[in-house]
């Protein structure tokens, strides 16, 4: 079978896209010389449509996430236009592209050997890397290998999230033993309440993040029409933040009736 080169900068040079073992085999055996196929296309329309013709291997969601990586950093793709050119969403294209840019590499090798759900490190261990490598890190050291689902690391991850320090520390230094507790009273991660903390907790952590935007100048730096428009969502956000805090005020009133000092501001 012939390798796939494409040209490359300058005559005679070519940019190889497939045959990479090949090429390998024959210089071990002393050739100089191969057969190969030369596509006329870009350098990375051939990656990508020698990855789209070998879609049947399987490849993992790391294999995927190095070589978007590859297009996004040489060919300066955006997420929409590599998810146009695999026929995938923008947001399936940035969570393969988080494995690769923002997990270690430790936690990568550990996903590789399949001791960590690709899918788990995705949406849970991504997260948690940005919010705090070190805990990240220790919490991995802790599950890999241990056979953990996508929902199980996902609890660790709210637990986490919402705990108090020593909750957090449990999870990090006892992850499995908490996880057995949780189970055996019953403890949903789905239920009406965890996701009202989820939700809140979101909110606050977005507000956070906004603020620390404007002390760094952001608004300062800002077009007039885009001024208008913070100015406008502020605005926005205001008004749901004071309906949201009302009604919080007007359930605990209601729960903790009229003597209770929850009433107190």
């Amino acid at each position: 079978m012939p390798v796939v080169v494409v040209r490359g900068e300058g005559p005679d040079r070519f940019v190889l896209v497939d045959g990479y073992k090949r090429v390998r085999a024959l210089r071990r055996l002393g050739q100089d010389l191969v057969s190969a196929t030369c596509w006329d296309l870009s350098e990375a329309e051939a990656l990508v449509l020698d990855r789209l013709m070998r879609t049947g291997e399987g490849a993992t969601a790391l294999e995927q996430g190095w070589l978007l990586h590859e297009l996004a950093a040489r060919f300066a793709l955006s997420l929409e236009d590599l998810g146009r050119r695999f026929a995938r969403s923008a947001s399936w294209v940035s969570r393969r592209l988080a494995l690769v840019e923002e997990l270690p590499e430790a936690i990568q090798e550990h996903v590789r050997r399949g001791e960590l759900p690709a899918h788990a490190a995705m949406k849970y261990l991504v997260p948690l890397a940005r919010a705090n490598p070190d805990a990240c890190a220790r919490l991995v050291t802790a599950i890999a290998g241990q056979g953990l689902t996508n929902r199980q690391v996902g609890q660790l991850y709210a637990a986490w999230r919402e705990g108090l320090p020593a909750i957090r520390e449990r999870v990090l230094t006892a992850p499995l033993l908490l996880l057995k507790a949780r189970q055996a009273v019953g403890v949903r991660p789905d239920d009406e309440g965890r996701a009202l903390m989820d939700d809140l907790d979101l909110l606050a952590a977005v507000a956070r993040r906004a603020r620390r935007r404007l002390r760094h100048g952001v608004f300062r730096r800002l077009l007039p029409p885009e001024r208008q428009e913070v100015s406008r969502l502020g605005a926005a956000v205001h008004a749901e933040m004071a309906q949201l805090a009302e009604r919080l005020r007007e359930e605990e009133e209601a729960y903790a009736g009229p003597s209770s000092p929850a009433r107190d501001s």
